[in-house]
């Protein structure tokens, strides 16, 4: 049931007492009143003075008069003191450490308060709280509990004043733990002891008995009483509007509790303090005495539908005749039958109620007016609007519409009810004459598609016919679909929808299969490829699955031949996406990743645009070295072997192929690749790439190192052989710690299984999910004998013992130090073995291994070779310039910790001399490293190299240094053995740059450093040197290279290369420029350019040549200069010449043409006169606006285009001119003069009492004078304004 909201008179009334005098005033005025100016007041109130905001504190003061809160600091401190008697942590060994400082910093996280605590002299404990109040308040609470002993006591209270305690919600008893810090627990409703118990300090527990106390002893003051009276004569005790029971209750302070008249109760509830208590039941019983005595009853019959009018809106009505007559009217509940009214009161006034009540009841009727339920939304209208007009008219008439009936109800005053039918008849008869509606059937399956794409097919109709169609939900599963509207309108509707149906039971349905993976390409970036797609077959209903069916079908419909047209467009889509979808694999070594992305990624850019494919390069942190192309077949392999050939021009990479048969290359690729990669990695890392599964191919393609090369070619071809004949595979597990040890140092062990039995044998990656497991592959008999073997050493490993050795309390700092490194790489590499060194500070020598047998027996030989070398260490100092050490370190240490693994020494820099007070230069060889500074002799010197105990060293500590020795800042300290001191050294000085010189012509320099430094930086970064290019001002031909002695070569040859290249492009761009002049006629300059440079681009690009025109400033303004090779300027000439010919042969006529038909013969942005110009090969010029003559038109071309053109466009002027006269003729006829009448100058805003008026001689402001109203900008004299000068 659907029902429309009017405006009652109530709500009209309440809405009216809203308004304000002068607003209820303007709107009863007439049209003379309305004229009158309103007076200055009224336009301009005056702000509120502050005396009237203090006189009237009761009325809220405006926002100029509201107070402004003082602002409370939301951070509070408190101090506690608790006595040494009442600490709980007495006997600490130092104030601040133990479980009182732990407690402290909990209770800070817990609460976010700030706690200080200082130790008076008496040993008391003060703690300063600080923060907000609630976070105060719990940690107050806290700290008692948690840092000063407890005491309990048991407080008696009657038992009905405990939730008086608990308070709403607990919440008192919560603000009451929280005010005291104790811990307050009070029996449950069920347990009969009436004690309350308070846990706590003695202070708390005295602060929290008192409140408690104090509310028992308030609720002793205060008493309940119930009065039992008749139902029937509340009314009276509670007065008209509950006047009376409220002035009872603000006189005697009681609470009085009347249960309404919907509850069956009697009993009337009093609360308050005793005294206040028995004034209010005292007045109570006499009203109800009084009244029992004096009233008598009368009953009525009222049909039961009038009941709600003589109740009135929320009982106002029996409120208002018992405020008038002193009369109480019962009604019977609403689920009552009974029609009888009961009015109660004195006889004399009893009359007037009963008058009373007949007219409340009959002053409103009900009527109903019959209507076919399909025009119920017409007769309301849209928003309302139709409907609107009749309750405005009548507001007390409310109008109900129920859906499904054929039926209006209303319901009002009599007369208004009367008045309002009428109207909504009249509504309805109107209706029916020029309404009607139609039902058709149409397939449920079918209504979506009429609906269209958001409802566009539906609207369309809709506002086309001016109809409304309903179409039922997809949940109905129903085929009527209802028409109405204008009778015409729904005729033509209901063709339509039916062609539609008709039509779409002809269409075919078809499944096209495209892969998954390519729905979201056809589909496009924002569904931009599909709406293309859509717009081309307009008429074709594209459906793609949902992605999580994970379906390939994509269902398309419509008429027959559009879907076949759209089947055949998407598949030749489908087809291209396949064809550019064809990806391959590439192996390449990871080191070379840089070059092949190039600097700033130019290679890898060039690759992808020149060979139109996506590549896919690894992440940087990835252990992966396959680089992924894809595209087009014969695309993806070009990039393909680019990418191979500079792997191959870096390094020295061979390349093998090996022929085995297609079918043993699944058994030797392995489970997820394990056999293949296990070979990889032993042959130091080689790609080995077996062809595509499926292409019957016996090529196997090995790439690598040469030495590796070979090495996993034998590998391989044995291992197809053992296939060949016999293949046996064993797995066996072991844990992963003994697999390092099971392997070997340097895989020494297992080779030596392998070498002994045949088999092979494959450990886990880190790949891998079964860590666990080995696997053992050959002939049966070597796998069995290899299994034998390995299972005997992991039988040993699983046997665990403890041993122990000896070793000096001097060297365990060795082992131990950075977190134990030493002994997690021995635990490794040994099977797990645990090495446990005696605590710091003892004595001890004993160190104890527990572990396998065997791996204990290894990890005490490798300690005892630690140690010999801690005790054969020497330490030997390398002097290298402190300018190369960063180059010596390389990238973050890299190459110094390469040294340092390689020849197992220790190496330490020296701190950085940030001001050095002289040049102090050492020397590694005979030879000097770079260009020694202005004034420094070059000297030939051993290098500089003390070992342990040399007096040479001696001399470094406090002494001056002498001349020629080296600074402390250069000399590196290399500690191990001496024979790996001394390798380390030579390696240390192998780092060190070296710089030679290049001759470079000054004038190539700028190409060679190229645009921003490109050029430079790519060749520092391809050979690992430093360039250094001299400054333009010296005009030096010498270019300097530094860098490792082994780069350098390279680099030279590099630099060397890139000279000859830029030498031959010299020579290229001197035959390139090469110019030649050609003078034409500045008027045929604009044909030559062509229309947006057309035909000048296309002789540009023809003969590869420069074209330029001379400027507007130039003297010689025929001039034409052509650029380029000689043979190709000559024949961009000869171009130019042609045009220039076939322009002379052209001739211009000025043809007279009417200048109204201008525009229609140019057409839409000068599309038909292009058309004209392009059908007769002609150029025609139409006259700028303010020419002297508006009609002359220019035509130029060959004389007979010319011809024909003008034939053309004087038979269009002749057309269009007969169109023109129609219409000048007709525009007279439909736009008569207009005659403007004088209209009176406005007089603006004028208000009556204004300041200017209070004297006789002032007048009002003048709007249309520019001195009282300047525009801006104006300059205006000085005047004396009414409120004083301006500030």
């Amino acid at each position: 049931m659907s029902s429309v909201a009017v405006l009652t008179q109530e709500s009209f009334a309440e809405h009216r007492s809203g308004l304000v005098p002068q607003q209820i005033k303007v709107a009863t005025l007439n049209s003379e009143e309305e004229s009158d100016p309103p007076t200055y007041k009224d336009a301009f109130p005056p702000l509120p003075e502050k005396a009237a905001c203090l006189e009237n504190t009761q009325e809220p003061a405006g926002a100029w008069g509201s107070k402004i809160r003082p602002i409370k600091a939301s951070v509070i401190t408190q101090v506690f003191h608790v006595p040494l008697e009442e600490r709980k942590y007495k006997d600490m060994n130092q104030f601040g450490e133990g479980e009182q400082a732990k407690i402290c910093l909990e209770i800070m996280q817990r609460t976010g308060a700030h706690l200080e605590l200082s130790l008076a002299k008496d040993q008391g404990l003060s703690i300063m709280v600080s923060g907000k109040l609630d976070a105060v308040m719990k940690a107050r609470k806290d700290i008692v509990a948690r840092l000063q002993t407890q005491a309990s006591a048991t407080v008696p209270i009657p038992k009905e004043h405990h939730r008086f305690v608990i308070g709403k919600n607990g919440e008192k008893l919560q603000d009451l733990e929280l005010k005291t810090a104790t811990k307050i627990q009070i029996p449950r409703p069920d347990d009969p002891s009436s004690l309350i118990r308070i846990t706590g300090t003695k202070e708390g527990i005295e602060k929290a008995r008192h409140e408690v106390l104090l509310i028992s002893a308030e609720q002793d003051k205060r008493a309940v009483e119930r009065l039992e009276v008749e139902k029937a004569f509340h009314p009276f005790i509670a007065g008209p509007y509950n006047r009376l029971v409220s002035e009872i209750m603000q006189e005697t302070g009681t609470r009085i509790n009347i249960p309404p008249p919907s509850v069956g109760r009697s009993e009337i509830v009093l609360t308050g303090e005793k005294e206040q208590l028995a004034q209010a039941v005292a007045r109570i019983r006499k009203v109800y005495e009084e009244k029992k005595k004096k009233t008598t009853t009368i009953a009525v019959e009222v049909k039961k539908s009038q009941h709600k009018y003589v109740i009135g809106p929320k009982g106002n009505s029996l409120q208002e005749i018992l405020e008038r007559t002193g009369v109480s009217v019962e009604i019977p509940p609403s689920d009552s039958a009974s029609e009888t009214v009961i009015l109660r009161g004195e006889p004399e006034k009893l009359g007037q109620a009963l008058t009373e009540v007949y007219a409340k009841a009959n002053s409103f009727s009900v009527s109903s007016v019959s209507a076919p339920s399909w025009l119920h939304r017409f007769i309301i209208g849209k928003k309302g609007q139709n409907l609107a007009k009749v309750t405005q008219q009548m507001p007390k008439v409310h109008i109900e519409f129920t859906e499904g009936e054929d039926r209006i109800t209303l319901e009002g005053p009599t007369e208004d009810v009367t008045v309002a039918q009428g109207q909504i008849e009249a509504m309805v008869k109107d209706l029916i004459h020029r309404m009607d509606y139609v039902e058709i059937n149409i397939d449920h399956k079918f209504h979506r598609h009429l609906i269209g794409k958001s409802g566009a097919n539906i609207n369309r109709i809709k506002d086309q016919y001016k109809v409304s169609v309903r179409i039922p939900p997809d949940s109905e599963k129903s085929n009527l679909i209802r028409i109405e509207g204008d009778p015409q309108g729904v005729q033509q509707a209901k063709r339509e929808l039916l062609e539609l149906a008709s039509r779409m039971e002809n269409e075919r349905t078809k499944d096209l299969l495209v892969e998954q993976r390519f729905h979201r390409t056809i589909i496009g970036q924002k569904g931009e490829r599909i709406r293309e797609i859509r717009d081309k077959f307009p008429e074709v209903i594209i459906n793609f699955p949902d992605p999580a069916q994970k379906s390939d079908i994509v269902q398309l419909r419509g008429p027959k031949n559009e879907v076949e047209k759209c089947t055949k467009y998407m598949q030749k889509m489908v087809a291209d996406l396949v064809e550019n979808s064809y990806s391959i694999s590439v192996p390449i070594f990871k080191q070379f990743h840089k070059n092949i992305i190039g600097k700033g990624g130019a290679n890898i850019k060039k690759i992808r645009e020149e060979s139109n494919t996506k590549i896919d390069l690894p992440a940087e942190n990835s252990n992966s070295e396959t680089i992924v192309i894809t595209g087009k077949r014969a695309n993806c392999e070009a990039a393909r072997s680019r990418i191979l050939s500079i792997q191959k021009d870096l390094a020295n990479i061979a390349e093998v192929e090996v022929s085995i048969p297609a079918r043993l290359h699944n058994s030797l690729i392995g489970t997820k690749g394990r056999l293949i990669r296990s070979i990889m990695e032993e042959c130091g890392g080689v790609h080995i790439h077996f062809p595509v599964e499926g292409s019957g191919s016996d090529t196997v393609v090995i790439r690598g190192p040469s030495s590796d090369v070979e090495k996993a070619k034998k590998q391989l071809l044995h291992l197809a052989e053992e296939k060949q004949t016999k293949s046996f595979t064993v797995d066996i597990r072991a844990k992963p710690e003994y697999h390092k040890f099971l392997i070997g140092k340097g895989g020494g062990k297992i080779r030596k299984v392998r070498d002994s039995t045949g088999a092979r044998i494959i450990f886990p990656t880190a790949e891998d999910k079964d860590q666990d497991l080995i696997t053992v592959i050959g002939k049966e008999d070597a796998v069995r004998e290899a299994q034998k073997e390995l299972e005997a050493l992991i039988q040993n490993l699983d046997n665990v013992v403890e041993d122990s050795m000896l070793v000096d309390p001097k060297h365990h700092r060795h082992f131990v130090i950075r977190r134990g490194q030493v002994l997690r790489e021995i635990a490794e590499e040994y099977g797990g073995v645990m090495v446990s060194f005696p605590r710091s500070g003892t004595q001890s020598d004993k160190v104890t291994l527990k572990g396998a047998k065997d791996c204990v027996e290894a990890a005490k030989k490798r300690i005892q070779e630690i140690i010999e070398d801690l005790e054969a260490q020497v330490t030997l100092e390398c002097a290298i310039p402190q300018r190369f050490h960063r180059t010596v370190m390389g990238p973050k240490g890299s190459r110094i910790q390469q040294i340092t693994r390689d020849h197992g020494v220790q190496i330490k820099f020296p701190d950085r001399e940030e001001n050095p007070a002289s040049w102090s230069v050492s020397w590694l060889s005979t030879q000097p490293i770079g260009p020694l500074p202005s004034g420094v002799e070059s000297h030939s010197l051993e290098p500089a190299m003390q070992e342990n105990g040399d007096e040479a060293a001696e001399g470094r500590d406090g002494k001056e240094a002498e001349p020629g020795s080296p600074r402390r800042c250069d000399i590196i300290v290399i500690s191990g053995r001496k024979e790996k001191c001394e390798a380390a050294r030579e390696a240390l000085q192998a780092l060190v740059p070296v710089t030679i010189e290049v001759e470079v012509p000054f004038d190539l320099h700028r190409y060679v450093i190229g645009q921003k430094g490109s050029g430079i930086r790519k060749m520092m970064d391809e050979f690992e040197v430093n360039i250094q290019v001299p400054a333009p001002e010296l005009q030096s031909d010498t270019v300097a290279i530094t860098g490792l002695a082994a780069h350098l070569e390279r680099a030279k040859t590099g630099l060397l290369e890139r000279v000859r290249e830029l030498q031959a492009e010299q020579e290229e761009r001197a035959l390139r420029n090469f110019k030649l002049s050609v003078a034409v006629d500045p008027k045929y300059h604009p044909k030559i350019i062509g229309r947006k440079g057309a035909v000048i681009t296309q002789i540009r690009l023809e003969h590869d040549v420069n074209i330029q025109f001379p400027d507007k400033d130039d003297a010689s303004q025929e001039q034409i200069t052509i650029t380029g090779y000689e043979k190709n300027t000559e024949a961009a000439r000869d171009a130019i010449l042609k045009i220039v010919g076939e322009l002379e042969q052209m001739v211009s006529e000025d043809v007279p043409l009417d200048h109204r038909v201008h525009a229609r013969i140019i057409g839409a942005r000068g599309k038909a006169i292009r058309k004209v110009m392009d059908e007769f090969k002609v150029d025609i010029r139409f006259p700028q606006s303010g020419a002297p003559d508006p009609n002359c038109v220019t035509v130029t071309g060959l004389p007979e285009n010319v011809e024909e053109a003008i034939d053309h466009i004087l038979n269009l002027e002749e057309e269009y001119l007969a169109d023109v006269v129609d219409n000048e003729a007709l525009q007279v006829y439909m736009k008569p003069p207009v005659h403007e009448e004088a209209k009176a100058p406005s007089k603006g805003f004028v208000v009556r009492d204004a300041p200017w008026t209070a004297s006789s001689s002032a007048k009002a402001p003048d709007v249309s004078s520019s001195e009282e109203f300047p525009s801006f900008g104006a300059q205006v004299a000085p005047k004396t304004l009414p409120w004083g000068p301006k500030r």
